[in-house]
């Protein structure tokens, strides 16, 4: 059966954004230490960095590093998250991975510029769309053929199927910062554990992964 995944990284005050980026330096050093204990795992090493040495974290982070690619039949982004907020005007514009993005299933780009659909040799392809959350939704869940679709982010995007009450699994990594700005993830969600088992376990790493779960009916 489908299940509609979210896997973010908040700080300890719920912020899922940085804030403090710079031309010369466009992610800023707030997002290395807001995603280190997951970039540090073997799984991001292998899958996203395409590092096969064995090197990298293990233990429970990289247990939810594996939890996050496991059973994915489609992906669900903003536009933000595909980097079209820096390069929207380009037309030849790939994305942030290059020529072998992680993600191996359909991709769908929430986005108000139309652009062809591009396709990759490792199954990825991802397709441009202006649709709402439940409208999105559709059409992967369709694309996944039984598999999850996953939410990808950003962060707005992530929140506005979670108001729509569309999200069946939520996973948020709590990492031990303070951000103080930017965008947090909770706002306008008072109530949300309701209708969920939530379950948390934290990490020799200091992060606490915390888990809403939607039994199935």
């Amino acid at each position: 059966m489908t299940r509609i995944r979210v896997d973010l990284n908040i700080s300890l005050d719920g912020f899922a954004t940085t804030t403090d980026q710079t031309p010369e330096n466009p992610f800023g050093d707030d997002w290395g230490r807001l995603t280190r204990d997951y970039t540090a795992t073997r799984t991001f090493r292998e899958r996203v960095l395409h590092d096969t040495s064995g090197e990298g974290t293990t233990g429970l982070d990289d247990a939810y590093a594996a939890r996050y690619f496991d059973a994915l039949g489609a992906e669900i982004m903003g536009a933000g998250m595909f980097g079209l907020h820096e390069h929207g005007s380009d037309p030849d514009w790939r994305g942030w991975w290059g020529d072998d993005p992680p993600f191996h299933i359909p991709v769908f780009v929430l986005t108000n510029a139309a652009r062809p659909s591009i396709e990759f040799a490792n199954g990825t392809t991802f397709h441009f769309l202006s649709a709402t959350p439940r409208a999105a939704l559709e059409l992967a869940v369709d694309a996944a053929r039984g598999g999850d679709v996953r939410i990808g982010g950003g962060a707005e995007t992530v929140r506005a199927f979670l108001r729509d009450g569309l999200v069946d699994d939520l996973h948020v990594a709590i990492v031990p910062i303070v951000l103080g700005r930017g965008i947090r993830l909770w706002d306008d969600l008072r109530g949300l554990e309701q209708g969920y088992r939530v379950t948390s376990e934290a990490a020799p790493s200091g992060v606490v992964h915390t888990t809403f779960r939607r039994e199935a009916v």
